[in-house]
């Protein structure tokens, strides 16, 4: 079991109604996941701009696609990086609790 992961499950927050765990170990892919991020904000602020100069709507839209599937893109890394880390942990200690949150995940997120 990873040392660091023995309280993981423990601390639970609500926020808009998600309940969510806080992990006390280290994703490998969080610089991966922030760069993402940074990237798809920058893009969401430039669609705003695009609003704001009244610019083509089919570019607008285009480029409304484009952040999507950054997101889209942030989320698999984000839902991999769980599989091999907190759902193998969670495997291995028997913690349900984690499966079970995984499953509402993913089903909020192919939504």
């Amino acid at each position: 079991m990873n040392q660091s992961h023995t309280q993981a499950n423990t601390d639970t927050h609500t926020h808009a109604n998600i309940h969510t765990h806080i992990h006390t170990h280290t994703h490998t892919e969080t610089k991966k996941v922030l760069d993402r991020l940074s990237r798809a904000i920058g893009h969401m602020e430039a669609v705003k701009k695009m609003v704001e100069e009244g610019r083509d709507c089919s570019e607008i839209l285009i480029q409304i696609a484009a952040v999507r599937s950054a997101v889209n893109n942030v989320g698999k890394i984000i839902l991999k990086d769980h599989i091999d880390h907190c759902v193998v942990d969670a495997v291995e200690t028997g913690d349900r609790k984690v499966l079970e949150d995984l499953s509402e995940a993913i089903d909020r997120f192919v939504k």
